[in-house]
């Protein structure tokens, strides 16, 4: 089993109302990630890449360093928890990517976030 599939990605969503205009064509979201590292060694995360897609097509691509200003070093059985935040001019979009981690042998690898919707709450039934 490689590492990469070692590593799982859990990610929540909320749209942010308050921070929001939607006659601007400004919808604010939020989402949580949570990486779990089932590998029997440590990984950090080095960098990330986003493609944030809103309902028109538009695609934004985000790139760098670590999350959330940090480079997590994620232990054997342990899980490292973020929120961060986008916004986009759809009520509804889309965000996949992947983040390059390096093994504990400093070997870089690349894991998928899958793909996962930004939705105003019942937009979508």
């Amino acid at each position: 089993m490689t590492v990469k599939t070692q590593i799982k990605i859990d990610v929540t969503t909320q749209y942010i109302a308050a921070q929001s205009n939607p006659r601007q064509g400004q919808y604010v979201f939020s989402y949580t990630i949570t990486i779990s590292n089932h590998a029997p060694h440590n990984v950090t995360l080095k960098s990330r890449e986003w493609r944030i897609t809103d309902a028109e097509g538009k695609v934004t691509r985000v790139a760098g360093e670590g999350v959330i200003g940090q480079q997590p070093c994620i232990a054997p059985g342990e899980s490292f928890t973020y929120t961060s935040g986008t916004v986009i001019a759809t009520p509804v979009g889309m965000m996949e990517g992947h983040y390059l981690m390096h093994s504990n042998q400093g070997e870089p690898f690349k894991v998928a976030i899958p793909s996962f919707r930004l939705a105003i709450p019942n937009i979508i039934h």
